[in-house]
């Protein structure tokens, strides 16, 4: 007897033309989904899906096969709420922070400024305001948070910036700055990364007023 098991694609870089191909990690999210092959679904939002694709592809062989079982989780976390971008960019930014290289801290520690300005201008909370994530990770670079502080000041962002620029180049510029990190196990970190992106994700969306970042240790 045919079984459907017999045919499930393995995960791999890239995109594939069809599931005997392979799959990249969202390619196999719109097939266990039902929907019509394609590595942007619409059964997950669509930065959430980007950060998926950048670490399936960034991530080695060995390792892409311990996401198989966060994709799953992954589908139905569709929504258009800014602040699910911001999370997203958020938990991004301060986690490759305090590994990243030093030419790229910069960048990073505006990130994390913006993306924290747009929760609480969303939120209607004072503006300014740091969740104990991007305390601690903006603490371990003083001189990049410092000058971040500078430039945000003179920079204002609005809400269609944030969501088609500032968000996406953070998640970018996050699995870039892991990837190319001095750590002994940057595959390791990019899983722990997408894992807690789909959980701060699952928490908003499934309850829209009390979603909250899901807190985690950042590593040095």
């Amino acid at each position: 007897m045919d079984n459907h098991l017999d045919h499930m694609p393995v995960l791999s870089r890239g995109r594939h033309r069809n599931p005997k191909r392979g799959a990249c990690f969202m390619e196999l999210a719109s097939y266990l989904a039902g929907e019509r092959w394609s590595d942007h679904p619409a059964c997950t939002h669509p930065l959430l899906a980007a950060l998926a694709r950048l670490v399936n592809d960034n991530t080695n062989d060995e390792s892409r096969a311990k996401l198989v079982h966060l994709v799953p989780s992954i589908i139905g976390l569709a929504g258009d709420d800014l602040r699910v971008d911001a999370r997203i960019a958020l938990r991004c930014a301060t986690t490759a922070l305090p590994v990243a290289a030093a030419e790229r801290q910069l960048a990073l520690a505006v990130s994390v400024l913006a993306a924290e300005e747009m929760l609480a201008r969303l939120d209607g909370a004072p503006s300014g305001r740091l969740s104990e994530q991007s305390r601690r990770a903006m603490e371990q670079v003083p001189q990049a948070a410092e000058q971040a502080r500078r430039f945000s000041r003179a920079a204002r962002i609005t809400e269609k910036g944030f969501r088609r620029y500032a968000a996406p180049n953070a998640v970018q510029l996050s699995v870039v700055g892991i990837v190319q990190a001095c750590i002994p196990d940057p595959d390791a970190l990019l899983r722990r990364l997408l894992a807690e992106a789909i959980a701060d994700c699952d928490a908003l969306l499934r309850d829209p007023q009390t979603g909250s970042t899901v807190t985690a240790p950042v590593h040095a």
